[in-house]
């Protein structure tokens, strides 16, 4: 069957399962638009090719599965870079269609003319720029292997417009073997012996942490990971990127590490004589001062990213493969060496102050681990005399933290949140309780601002049956806030939350706080735009909300409505700054608890 390369690149997605491109047509990926027409693809139109992006961010976010992205040449292409780069710090699996001027022009400067594949090249896991419309059907599969195994990542297929014009014959690779990807081979499997030596370091701790990262939710990994913290009664700390991966009800939940973490999960990482990382990469945002982060604990540290083991910190012991794998063969050699599985979560709370799991066997290994019940006191005292706290008085300011906690009481358990960059994100992740994996979606290592508004789009159309939520900025919202139209067009029923205090409220706060209060180009204004009009004038319902009392009442309004998006402005206090903090390049012992600990929190 003969096909032009434009109808055989559709007919490649359609093998792959796609249900949806977000994009936005141009001259240079005109071919590839005329196909969708016949495909059962939906093409959802956005208003900015940086919402396209994101918008598959967030689909891939929730869903699992890469999302799917295509933009014209030259500037339609550069302006996906961003969530390229996004998509890469967070392992998120993307595929990117940039459309290219024939294959004659390239090099000449010729309209909309830019070298993408060149710079992108930092920024996705690999590209190809296709010059034989042939191989189209190979790449598309190949650049899908690329991006969904391994650890995750996006990836981006340049297609010149004399290649999507020209005609192939038309075939379909049968299996991995047909592709041409010399090199590639992640590992899935951990190294036995390094698995054993793993558990016997769990056996001899006393006080140990296990530090989820976001690879546990890559790898899919989040039932493995709640077995293996009941089994042996560690505590565990869910990274920003991890959020969601353990319940934050589980007794066994200390809740987010780093800059902004709650003063137990810092400490307890602190104080730990083991870390067992899993699909973390000891981000600078968690260690603060890498030489004395964590400096009495061990290591053992899971990732399927050969590159990040030792990057940051040295590991007792390196395993190199899939989280969900090897915890599940971690937990089989901890069981060998005599470590019964408690049955419950309760269990695992008395495992923990036990040190030993119910009915180890006398003469194992398992018999003679340390006892953790002082570990768990010290952290249950920790958690009583340092939790999270604010104050809502009574007719005074709106406190942005009691507009999430309203939130959170007022939507279902399993309601998707999406958050922007700053303190809004922050607050997010510290005041909702994330009781399921995928529920949590937000740009973490390249803290992109203008990310919720579309991946919350793509969230949406990924998960159509939840509820979505996007917890936003003014500053944030102002930057791709376009995309309204796009979910109103749609009929993409997101509701967004913006916590509104007139400024880029975490430059604000280090400049208060580092900068003499110099407050140097962060003031927004509460009211310039209006963003109930805006709101409005984008097809979504607008509301405003001033006090604390209009809040319930308005969320109230805002989750009846299932036909359109809607926007929220709650007119927040400028001066609330988010507790607790870590100086940058300062030690994690430095942590400031809130303005009541002075110094800090020790």
């Amino acid at each position: 069957m003969q096909l032009t390369g434009a109808q055989a690149l559709i007919k490649s997605l359609e093998m792959k399962d796609v249900e949806v491109i977000f994009g936005l047509p141009g001259g240079a990926i005109l071919p590839v638009y005329d196909p969708i027409l016949d495909s059962p693809i939906r093409h959802i139109l956005v208003r900015h090719e940086q919402g396209a992006g994101h918008m598959a961010e967030g689909y891939a976010h929730v869903t699992g599965r890469p999302g799917v992205a295509m933009v014209t040449s030259g500037p339609g292409a550069t302006n996906i870079v961003t969530p390229l780069a996004d998509a890469a710090m967070d392992s998120i699996p993307i595929v990117v269609i940039t459309g290219q001027v024939a294959t004659g022009s390239i090099g000449t400067d010729a309209f909309q003319e830019c070298p993408i594949t060149g710079v992108t090249m930092d920024v996705t896991k690999h590209n190809w720029l296709v010059t034989d419309a042939q191989d189209i059907p190979r790449v598309v599969a190949e650049a899908f292997e690329v991006a969904s195994t391994g650890r995750p990542g996006p990836v981006l297929i340049d297609v010149p417009k004399d290649v999507s014009n020209a005609q192939m014959d038309w075939y379909w690779p049968s299996s991995v073997s047909e592709l041409d990807l010399p090199g590639y081979h992640p590992a899935t499997e951990g190294d036995p012996r390094a698995v054993r030596e793993a558990a016997k370091l769990i056996l001899c701790a006393s006080r140990p942490v296990i530090y989820a990262g976001g690879g546990v939710l890559k790898a899919h990994a989040a039932d493995e990971l709640k077995e293996l913290a009941e089994r042996t009664g560690i505590p565990v700390v869910t990274t920003l990127m991890a959020r969601g991966a353990f319940p934050d009800s589980h007794p066994l939940a200390l809740g987010m590490p780093g800059m902004h973490g709650n003063y137990t999960a810092v400490t307890a990482m602190q104080r730990a004589d083991l870390l067992v990382a899993l699909g973390a990469r000891f981000d600078d945002r968690v260690t603060g001062k890498v030489s004395a982060f964590a400096p009495e604990a061990k290591v053992i540290h899971v990732d399927v990213d050969p590159a990040e083991l030792g990057k940051v910190r040295q590991a007792e012991v390196q395993i190199v493969g899939d989280a969900r794998r090897v915890i599940g063969e971690l937990l089989r050699s901890l069981a060998a060496l005599g470590l019964c599985e408690p049955t419950t979560g309760e269990a695992a709370v008395v495992a923990g102050r036990s040190g030993r799991g119910a009915g180890a066997a006398p003469d194992s290994p398992a018999s003679a681990r340390p006892d953790l019940g002082p570990w768990m006191a010290q952290i249950r005292a920790w958690q009583k005399q340092f939790p999270l706290t604010y104050r809502q008085e009574e007719g005074g300011a709106l406190k942005p933290q009691y507009v999430v906690e309203v939130l959170r009481d007022m939507t279902p358990d399993d309601t998707i949140v999406v958050a922007g960059v700053g303190q809004h994100q922050m607050w997010a992740s510290q005041y909702w309780r994330f009781d399921y994996p995928y529920t949590w979606v937000n740009s973490g290592g390249a803290g992109t601002m203008g990310f919720a508004v579309p991946a919350s789009i793509g969230a949406k159309v990924g998960r159509p049956g939840k509820m979505v939520w996007a917890i936003d900025g003014d500053g944030c919202f102002q930057m791709t806030a376009q995309e309204l139209v796009t979910a109103s067009a749609e009929r993409i029923p997101v509701k967004v939350a913006i916590l509104n205090n007139a400024y880029l409220g975490m430059v604000r706060q280090w400049q208060e706080l580092f900068y003499e209060e110099r407050y140097s180009e962060v003031y927004l204004s509460p009211d310039l735009p209006d963003y109930v009009k805006w709101a409005e004038a984008m097809g979504a319902v607008g509301v405003r909300v001033e006090s604390a009392e209009e809040v319930a009442p308005a969320i109230e309004k805002a989750n009846g409505v299932d036909d359109r998006p809607v926007v929220m402005d709650f007119r927040t206090d400028a001066f609330e700054k988010v507790y607790p903090m870590v100086p940058a390049g300062a030690s994690n012992d430095d942590i400031i608890v809130g303005p009541a600990q002075g110094e800090g929190g020790r």
